[in-house]
């Protein structure tokens, strides 16, 4: 990882620390906002899997408080027409997902640590796997869980330090995590800070 850890040194001392920094503040304020806001952010994430992070975005964008309210077929229905790719599974997942909806803010309260909130949301909420579920809990605010996705792979793979593995299981994604975390320990940032700045180099983007 030395010439990524050299990369991400070099963008630290440019405008792209700045905005970093700006999103995990947007993140930990998501974080403190109502149990609708957060619920809504955890339908972004239901969205995203196999499917890409900025047309998830946009549909969240343009459903908006749907996510509260429509019935499945009326969301599926939505879906379909924004063009997301499982539109009946994911509408699905959402209605099912709402009896979290009132929950979610106080139940992370409860736990000791982000692995066992994402523990927790892996085998509760449909649809949600070990990346999604950390995904949502660093987009409400958690910094120290990773979001391995395949841009994430292609790093590591094209630095050499991981074979790319055919399927990530729940042994091999914390593997892979550890990885990432002594990463950003080196570099003196959070799991959540680390990704953000992988993110960069692959797409020249700062998202969700």
């Amino acid at each position: 990882m030395k010439g990524m850890t050299e990369r991400v040194r070099d963008l630290k001392k440019t405008d792209v620390k700045r905005m970093v920094e700006a999103r995990i503040n947007e993140f930990k304020k998501l974080g403190m906002a109502d149990a609708s806001e957060i619920f809504k952010e955890l339908c972004f994430c239901i969205l995203t899997a196999n499917f890409r992070a900025e047309r998830a975005m946009e549909i969240q964008r343009k459903i908006g408080n749907g996510f509260l309210t429509l019935s499945e077929s009326q969301l599926a229905k939505k879906l379909r027409k924004l063009g997301h790719r499982y539109p009946n599974t994911r509408a699905k997942y959402v209605v099912e997902a709402r009896k979290y909806r009132n929950s979610l803010k106080e139940m992370f309260k409860s736990f000791r640590d982000e692995n066992e909130a994402r523990e927790w949301l892996v085998k509760n909420v449909k649809g949600l796997g070990y990346k999604e579920a950390s995904h949502f809990l660093r987009n409400v605010g958690f910094e120290n869980v990773a979001i391995i996705d395949f841009h994430i792979l292609d790093i590591l793979e094209k630095q050499g330090v991981i074979k790319r593995p055919k399927s990530l299981n729940r042994t091999k994604y914390m593997e892979i995590e550890n990885i990432l975390r002594e990463t950003a320990k080196k570099l003196g940032m959070s799991l959540a800070e680390l990704d953000l700045y992988l993110w960069f180099t692959e797409t020249g983007k700062i998202l969700k």
